[in-house]
């Protein structure tokens, strides 16, 4: 049965082309089987290509960027977002026929600027599944990761109609609910929702005693989950949202400090107070 949103129009036409096979792509490609004309599966490592093909991950799999992109109109970017940056600029020799192409990059603004530049002949939407782990290779990869999560879309200079129904149906083709969003507006946002905790579970990681890992229960594992996560990844990520993140990092350690200042004055009333109303907008952020 098709997804919500989803009848198989634009996609079930395409042959698509996913470059970049980890947690993400590898997800990506296990969902969109059966749901394009083609689909073809492209990584650099000849390890994970292997996998791909032992899970029988796209129709084709290759570590030739040239190979893997012979044929395919519609392109799906899912490696690191300075990666991203290097393939959308070697894009234009690659690739000469028209094209649609989407991103799946963590941040926005800078992805969409350089899909600016790109030749006429390329339709480009910048996008973001709201959704992962802090294991990033295929290994961990599964069809369902997308189910039920937002997905961030962005319009481009390169943007057309057929861009954006094209955008929005992979989005309910793998389960995920599009969610059309300014790139700047993407960048602020996800700095305050997911870069940012990723520098407060990694303080928290680095600054308890090891000696305290008998007692290290479900309070911790879920609030330092995401210190496990690649620091390659995390580095490529904020280093290309660092000013969104540096604010919304000084705003948790503003918060942090009056916590801190109302602890050791033994205002527990005030502590309390806070505390509800944190619980209050943590009810309506979800």
């Amino acid at each position: 049965m098709d997804e919500p949103g989803f009848n198989g129009g634009l996609l079930s036409e395409m042959h698509a082309a996913v470059v970049g096979l980890g947690l993400m792509g590898g997800s990506l490609a296990m969902a969109l089987r059966d749901k394009c004309a083609g689909l073809t599966g492209i990584d650099p490592d000849p390890v994970v290509t292997a996998l791909a093909e032992d899970w029988n991950v796209a129709d084709r799999v290759t570590c030739d960027l040239n190979e893997g992109l012979r044929g395919a109109n519609f392109i799906i970017l899912a490696a690191p977002v300075r990666a991203i940056l290097s393939l959308i600029d070697r894009l234009p020799e690659i690739v000469t026929g028209p094209a649609l192409l989407i991103d799946l990059g963590s941040t926005k603004a800078k992805i969409v600027e350089a899909m600016d530049h790109l030749p006429e002949r390329f339709e480009a939407v910048g996008g973001h599944p709201m959704c992962g782990k802090e294991k990033s290779s295929l290994q961990h990869a599964e069809a369902s990761l997308f189910e039920g999560a937002p997905f961030a879309l962005t319009t481009t200079e390169r943007t057309t109609d057929r861009a954006r129904s094209a955008a929005e149906e992979l989005a309910w083709a793998v389960g995920a609910r599009p969610v059309w969003v300014d790139p700047e507006e993407h960048d602020r946002w996800v700095a305050a929702t997911s870069h940012a905790p990723f520098l407060l579970s990694s303080a928290l990681a680095l600054s308890v005693d090891e000696a305290a890992r008998p007692l290290a229960g479900p309070g911790f594992r879920s609030t330092a989950r995401l210190a496990a996560s690649s620091p390659e990844m995390m580095i490529d990520i904020l280093s290309t949202n660092r000013e969104n993140v540096l604010a919304a990092a000084a705003a948790a350690r503003e918060q942090l400090l009056a916590f801190e200042k109302l602890l050791a004055e033994e205002n527990y009333e005030e502590l309390a107070r806070l505390f509800a109303q944190g619980a209050e907008k943590y009810g309506r952020m979800l």
